[in-house]
């Protein structure tokens, strides 16, 4: 699908969610753009979770990552938007293999708000920013007339830093790697979606939004020694779209196993009700971990020991045919694709 060609005068929802469509967007966005990196670092045309600035004369660099939060409803299911705007940037600076730092915050709300609800926000921002030892130095507040935005969006960017010599990045993965889950996936956008207005659907579900920081902290000397060579967080687009973009941007093939995928009884339910597909549908809580084979098993152990991480299962490999394809084995003996999505199913999940 071309955007020129089929969507090129109007944005639509898909356009932000995290599929082909976001993808033709963002390089329609950013084609023009006349410096795309710092010092050589990763920057725009990477599209990783962030992007880097190379210290000179020194061996760290910097690592940012910026992210919008839209979701709705604002308070769901083991969460709300204060924890997701924390969590998620949060989250994207652990998978580029950075110890996070500081960040800031631009809040726009609706005119009419209440100021209850938007305590409730900043509290539970607050309380995850000091779960992750993150700093918040600076930001921004708008508000905006009734009518024009839908209650309160925010906006965060956040701050990082790492050394040079640790390259955890999309296009690094190798043949032979073995692919880790750290834990179920879809809990996120099917309990957002069983939340909403008007479906009256009765569950226990909630969302897996959590910081990564355990995990990251479990399996630090294999990142530290870059035996670790990719991770993502399956958000927009869930892994479906986390495979792909690894398999395009390192030119290889992802071979995975469905019965080694954790997914919950209620997520299969309720996208088997609403014609979904759960590999499309995003985790706010989880890792996707591209590692080197004779580390995986111990890489595993130590992401099994922790609690956010206790369900996490190799679910795959890394392999050279047919490259930058993704590939399922199915529980009943043959093999079929697992596309990139045009786009996330559930508009407004994070």
């Amino acid at each position: 699908m071309s955007l020129k060609k089929e969507s090129l005068n109007v944005i639509r929802l898909a356009h932000g969610a995290g599929g082909i469509l976001q993808e033709e967007l963002i390089k329609f966005i950013t084609k023009n753009i006349p410096f795309k990196n710092v010092n050589n670092g990763i920057g725009v045309e990477e599209l990783d979770d962030g992007a880097t600035i190379p210290l000179n004369n020194y061996e760290k660099e910097i690592v940012v990552t910026a992210d919008g939060h839209t979701i709705y409803p604002i308070f769901f299911p083991g969460g709300d938007l204060g924890t997701l705007s924390i969590c998620g940037t949060v989250n994207d600076l652990l998978m580029m293999a950075a110890e996070p730092i500081a960040l800031t915050s631009m809040i726009i709300i609706e005119e009419g708000f209440e100021f209850e609800k938007l305590e409730k926000i900043i509290n539970s921002m607050n309380l995850i920013a000091e779960k992750a030892n993150i700093a918040i130095i600076a930001g921004d507040t708008k508000i905006m007339p009734r009518g024009t935005l839908n209650e309160i969006i925010i906006a965060t960017t956040g701050i990082g830093i790492k050394d040079k010599n640790i390259k955890v990045l999309d296009n690094r993965l190798k043949t032979g790697d073995e692919i880790i889950i750290t834990g179920s996936i879809g809990d996120h956008g099917t309990a957002l979606m069983a939340s909403r207005e008007g479906l009256n659907i009765s569950t226990d579900l909630k969302s897996d939004i959590s910081l990564l920081l355990e995990i990251h902290n479990a399996i630090k000397y294999e990142i530290n020694n870059n035996f670790i060579h990719a991770m993502k967080d399956p958000t927009r687009g869930g892994i479906a779209a986390a495979l792909n973009n690894w398999a395009m941007k390192s030119n290889v093939s992802i071979w995975i196993d469905e019965e080694k995928i954790p997914l919950k009884k209620q997520v299969t339910a309720i996208c088997d009700m609403l014609g979904l597909d759960p590999y499309n549908i995003a985790s706010e809580g989880r890792a996707l971990i591209a590692v080197d084979p004779e580390h995986s098993r111990k890489v595993l152990e130590k992401i099994k020991s922790t609690e956010i991480g206790k369900d996490a299962e190799i679910i795959g490999e890394i392999k050279t045919q047919n490259p930058q394809r993704v590939f399922l084995k199915t529980v009943v003996g043959g093999t079929r694709f697992i596309d990139m999505p045009l786009g996330e199913p559930i508009p407004r999940i994070c």
